[in-house]
């Protein structure tokens, strides 16, 4: 189902491994992934809707959410993270982060704060999310108190992540594992919560992902932070319960998929077009204007 094209980089003292969605491994080089300690990891330009990568790309859109990344691991450092340096090959600089090899738990740790999406689509069927049942009367964008966990198993490049229940979750990884990465989870969702609030956006929800350092046993948060591609940001200025809110997100590239004017179906299976020129222009705009706006930084191409 998807169209994802490999980034082949040449990147002096690293061999290229492996390439997601979005994100592309590097080991050191003559080091195999199951030798090393640490990785490179570099984030592209593309993007991805409804599990296809696109063909087109977002210019920046790999330094926008390294550059965020890093400024709320330092803003969120109670929590150990897996970045231990971005001293970079050049041609990745400002995209790019060497950090430690984790063991990666098979679990996207959600936390939603408020009521949208497929959440949302949920309740109105059964007045659950994920399973948890919540009260009657809420609305699109309604305050979820206090914020719930709703974990997925993760999914191959192309297919859809599935929602699983925390009982499954503790199956698949234990209960006391499945508690700490809960726990942690909505730690980090409600600190983050009141950072992104004094800067006048609404955190909706998030997606983060941890994993054991083997060098010490610990927990530790992976991949990326609070961006958005991760997460559901909203201004606070114009936050009305009761309809859909604007994003800072990928949401013009979502609306015209599913617009007359791209001509492609969703559920055909078919590879979705290239996006115009206006649409790439306005995504990278509010993809710049997330990270200026939260961190108080000029965002520096």
């Amino acid at each position: 189902m998807s169209g994802l094209q490999t980034e082949t980089l040449v990147l002096p003292g690293w061999t290229h491994h492996y390439s997601g969605k979005v994100r592309d491994l590097y080991v050191p080089a003559g080091s195999s992934f199951e030798e090393t300690d640490r990785v490179l990891v570099v984030a592209s330009d593309r993007i991805s809707a409804f599990d296809f990568v696109l063909e087109s790309e977002i210019p920046d859109k790999g330094k926008v959410l390294t550059q965020l990344s890093l400024w709320w691991f330092e803003k969120l450092s109670q929590f150990p993270n897996h970045v231990i340096s971005t001293d970079v090959p050049e041609a990745v600089a400002g995209r790019a982060m060497v950090c430690k090899k984790l063991d990666m738990f098979p679990i996207e740790c959600i936390a939603r704060g408020y009521l949208t999406g497929s959440g949302l689509a949920e309740y109105k069927d059964r007045q659950t999310v994920c399973a948890l049942p919540l009260p009657a009367g809420m609305v699109d964008g309604s305050k979820l108190e206090p914020a719930i966990f709703t974990p997925s198993a993760k999914a191959e490049v192309g297919e859809h992540d599935e929602n699983i229940t925390f009982e499954e979750t503790a199956a698949r990884i234990g209960g006391q594992q499945a508690a700490d990465l809960r726990d942690a989870t909505l730690a980090l969702y409600t600190r983050a919560e009141e950072i992104a609030r004094t800067r006048g956006i609404i955190l909706a929800d998030t997606k983060v992902e941890f994993g054991i350092d083997p060098a010490n046993g610990e927990i530790t948060l992976g991949d990326e932070v609070l961006t958005p591609d991760s997460s559901r940001f909203w201004d606070a200025t114009t936050y009305e319960p009761g309809k859909a809110q604007p994003s800072f997100d990928k949401q013009f590239v979502r609306d015209w998929l599913t617009s007359e004017d791209s001509g492609w179906d969703k559920d055909s299976g078919q590879e979705p077009p290239a996006l115009p020129a206006e649409i790439v222009e306005r995504t990278r705009a509010r993809y710049i204007d997330a990270y200026e706006r939260l961190t108080g930084l000029a965002f520096s191409a």
